[in-house]
């Protein structure tokens, strides 16, 4: 991608068709991928059939594109799926602002999943713990014999971790299989592999299995994501430390983490459903990390020295490139060509800091003219619609509204009525 660029002044302003000409352009799109972006129906029916039980039909969401994206000193185009307005927008603004400090770094482990074994009614659990361990090469040969497609690519388990819980029904041993999944998300083979060597562990430790499957909370699958912003990108020196404050606000309680997490999850839910992956998943480990010092807490955090504004993020994130929706969906695999990804790890890192981005959005909007202004703005033209304006209405309609401050369906109505009758009048 030597030589394009992510900086699209006006990209919003430009008609669809323009749009899609500029990210055709520059993701190298050929001219069946335009056209399959262009049919709004790109899942076709029969392949929804094979992907879930009972289909009736399709549900659609759009797909927009965020601009102005400096990761790592290379520029990308970052598809997004969600409903929600603004989202997209506020995105691409805050991509704008990190441009001004070098835009943002990332770093990740390797994408190690976890699988649990659940061991019940164990004698000695103590003892069992050490006898497992022991025979760690032999179990984890039997997990490795179940994918040597994946141990052929640097991957399988590689290790694994014995811990003693205590329940309400009793002392439990639960073994966790570290697994190295590669381009993966990983589920299925580590779901495997957990229950191959489960009877196995049974046998060593005496007791009986009961739950063989991977756990969501992907700590060993950890994303960095930092930027260095001047304030005066934010607005100054104020701005920055509102944004400072409204992420101490977080730090302290439950009740703010919980909504200043949700905004981090705007971005990167919106980057996993376009590339086809488990949002589901991603959403359990982020929480339970949030929450992993017994604590609910944010996942970012943002400082200012007074000329320059930090934000980071770290959690986990747990996707894939290869198997699931990302290769049957046809604009999964559309969007991971826009991005340009040739690794899992490399699309976990793009999507850790969409997060960061997104988060800065929220507090600089909470910070400055407060959320519902930039957000009600857009929010504005569903209103409309709902209302029933069509074609250049909507926007007519919409910035009255906003004008007005007051933005509801009843009073979209009355505008679009006298917007109407006035067109009318005109005629005669």
């Amino acid at each position: 991608m030597a030589g394009k660029t992510s900086r699209i002044p006006g990209f919003y302003k430009l008609s669809l068709d323009e749009r899609v000409k500029i990210v055709a352009d520059f993701a190298n799109l050929s001219e069946e991928e335009v056209a399959l972006l262009k049919t709004h129906m790109a899942l076709d029916i029969k392949i929804a059939d094979k992907m879930i039980e009972n289909v009736i039909t399709t549900y659609q969401l759009p797909l927009g594109i965020a601009v102005n994206f400096l990761i790592n000193n290379r520029d990308y185009l970052i598809p997004m799926v969600i409903e929600e307005p603004s989202v997209v927008a506020a995105s691409s603004n805050a991509a704008r602002m990190t441009r001004e400090g070098g835009g943002v770094y990332t770093s990740s482990t390797e994408p190690i999943m976890i699988g649990q074994i659940q061991l019940v009614k164990v004698p000695n659990p103590s003892t069992a713990r050490f006898e497992i361990l022991r025979r760690k090469d032999e179990i984890l040969e039997i997990a490795n014999q179940c994918d040597p497609v994946l141990v052929k690519l640097g991957g399988g388990a590689k290790d694994l971790e014995v811990r003693i819980i205590e329940t309400c029904l009793g002392t439990m041993l639960v073994v966790h299989l570290l697994v190295d999944v590669r381009d993966a998300m990983g589920a299925n083979a580590v779901n495997t592999m957990a229950e191959a060597v489960a009877p196995r562990l049974a046998s060593i430790s005496g007791g009986r299995f009961r739950l063989r499957i991977i756990s969501n909370l992907a700590d060993r699958r950890i994303v960095r994501a930092w930027t260095k912003i001047p304030v005066e990108a934010v607005g100054g020196r104020e701005i920055a430390e509102g944004i400072m404050e409204a992420w101490a606000f977080a730090d302290a309680d439950p009740y703010r983490a919980a909504t200043h997490n949700k905004g981090i999850m705007n971005g990167i839910d919106a980057v996993v459903i376009a590339t086809g992956n488990d949002w589901r998943a991603v959403e359990a480990g982020a929480h339970a990390y949030a929450a992993r010092d017994g604590r609910y807490r944010p996942l970012s955090r943002w400082e200012t020295d007074g000329d320059y504004l930090y934000g980071s993020l770290e959690m986990p994130i747990a996707v894939g490139i290869v198997g699931g929706a990302t290769k049957t969906h046809p604009l999964a695999r559309l969007s991971l060509k826009i991005l340009g990804v040739k690794t899992a790890q490399e699309l976990a890192e793009i999507i850790g800091a969409v997060g960061l981005v997104q988060n800065l959005a929220a507090l600089r909007a909470l910070a400055a003219e407060g959320i519902q202004a930039g957000h009600m703005s857009l929010h504005a033209k569903n209103i409309a619609v709902m209302a029933g304006a069509v074609g250049d209405e909507i926007d007519i309609v919409a910035e009255q509204m906003v004008r007005e401050k007051t933005i509801r369906v009843d009073r979209a109505q009355e505008i679009l009525k006298e917007l109407r009758s006035k067109k009318e009048q005109s005629k005669t």
